[in-house]
């Protein structure tokens, strides 16, 4: 999720554009991930081990919540109201990071050999 919505902000500078098309992009992906982890941890609980329907039930209930409150709710709100504050950075830091893009695309500096220069005999 802060990956995409962190692209979307280089690419547009807009933040809510960004949270919002971020989002969008990303809660199918999101919600099948939740549900199959669910589904897994929900299958503990037919163990007769009740240590291991202990922590499936748990665990299962914390997937639920980590995908639908907090991924789905409380980041894009909470990246909303801090708008450009999201993407500060202190500069030592920024210094130090590479600086990565998902998609593939380096963000190397382009680096063009420099044109020889002819020597002349004076």
């Amino acid at each position: 999720l802060l990956s995409r919505v962190r692209e979307e902000y280089v690419a547009t500078g807009d933040n809510h554009e960004a949270v919002v098309r971020g989002l969008s992009s990303t809660a199918r992906v999101i919600t099948s991930a939740a549900l199959i982890m669910i589904s897994v941890f929900g299958a503990f609980v037919l163990s007769d081990d009740p240590n291991g329907k202990l922590f499936g039930v748990g665990l299962a209930v914390a997937v639920l919540i980590d995908a639908t409150l907090v991924r789905m709710v409380l980041v894009p709100a909470t990246m909303s109201l801090l708008g450009k504050a999201n993407w500060w950075l202190p500069g030592w830091l920024d210094r130090i990071l590479p600086h990565l893009d998902l998609e593939g695309a380096p963000s190397v500096p382009d680096v063009s050999p420099e044109p020889e220069h002819e020597l002349t005999a004076a």
